[in-house]
């Protein structure tokens, strides 16, 4: 399976477009990157059975699972609605990321 080049970032700001979770938002907790997907904070939640151990304690518990990164859009901070990013080279050699439709950088 071919990894997908993602210019989201950890602790990046997301709104799911496509799936059960349509227009939720949260901060991305971590990837997945050998399946091209991202865990995000309070979406896509499910329910798993955990037996009890000598450390934790049993029964059912809530955790989010992975969602695919084509299924979220990062979320400018300055206009604050989701948007496709770009990269743009500073005067000072520096790339930087860019919001396509306020033009402000993230």
């Amino acid at each position: 399976m071919n990894r997908i080049r993602t210019k989201l970032k950890k602790n990046d700001k997301v709104k799911v477009i496509a799936g059960k979770d349509k227009g939720k938002e949260g901060t991305i907790i971590s990837f997945v990157r050998e399946k091209n997907r991202v865990i995000v904070e309070g979406v896509n939640i499910v329910k798993k059975h955990v037996k009890a151990s000598a450390t934790t304690k049993g029964g059912i518990i809530e955790k989010e699972a992975p969602i695919h990164i084509s299924n979220v859009m990062l979320v400018c901070p300055h206009c604050n609605k989701p948007t496709r990013v770009g990269i743009r080279l500073l005067e000072s050699g520096e790339k930087v990321r860019y919001c396509k439709k306020c033009g402000g950088t993230i």
